[in-house]
């Protein structure tokens, strides 16, 4: 099978397109709004993008709360959507009004981050600090606007639960991450294997 993606006739029943880029890492992201209202909701569009500085992002379908507390605050924190945590990510993907507080509307509990204002799930095993560095709209071929925005952040500050160091390493199917495959479906990372680059000899 082959489409042509732009105009994107592809003949079945749902664009395929995210079923075909996965798995994705689920950025669970915790904000303030200017008023200090916390928000909560999770992003499939999320990954790590450079290690030194650490620099993640998030892509925005619409201007949502995320992107724009994150871009007026410039804070942010990337809390880890595991397993044993699935439905209230889910929960926390409602579409609430400007406001709500989704960690509590799921049965979360919001402790003080280290260095960003905006707090962390306590009952995530992971959670990564952030200060904004800059939000890029997107755009196509064509050069219009597509409503779909990238917002880049700065870790600064990093949560590790301890059950999930191991002989000084993370194990990180000790925390059982979810991840976001295409339509309504996910998988759970709980079986890990190991591959060394191979080297060139000289």
């Amino acid at each position: 099978m082959f489409y042509d993606a732009v105009e994107n006739r592809h003949g079945l029943k749902h664009d395929p397109f995210k079923a075909l880029v996965v798995p994705r890492p689920i950025g669970w992201i915790s904000t303030l709004d200017r008023d200090g209202r916390v928000n909560l909701a999770p992003y499939s569009f999320f990954n790590a993008f450079a290690t030194n500085p650490h620099i993640v992002a998030f892509g925005s379908t619409g201007w949502k709360h995320s992107a724009t507390n994150a871009d007026e605050g410039g804070e942010f924190v990337c809390n880890l959507a595991t397993w044993e945590l699935r439905a209230q990510v889910n929960q926390s993907s409602a579409p609430y009004p400007a406001g709500v507080d989704e960690l509590a509307t799921a049965g979360l509990t919001a402790v003080p981050s280290r260095i960003v204002k905006p707090p962390r799930v306590a009952e995530s095993p992971v959670a990564l600090e952030c200060r904004h560095l800059q939000t890029i709209p997107l755009i196509g071929l064509d050069g219009a606007d597509t409503d779909q925005w990238l917002v880049l952040g700065q870790v600064v500050g990093i949560h590790i639960d301890e059950r999930l160091i191991v002989d000084g390493m993370v194990d990180i199917s000790r925390a059982r991450p979810i991840a976001r495959l295409g339509y309504m479906d996910y998988s759970v990372v709980d079986d890990v294997f190991q591959m060394r680059r191979p080297t060139l000899e000289t």
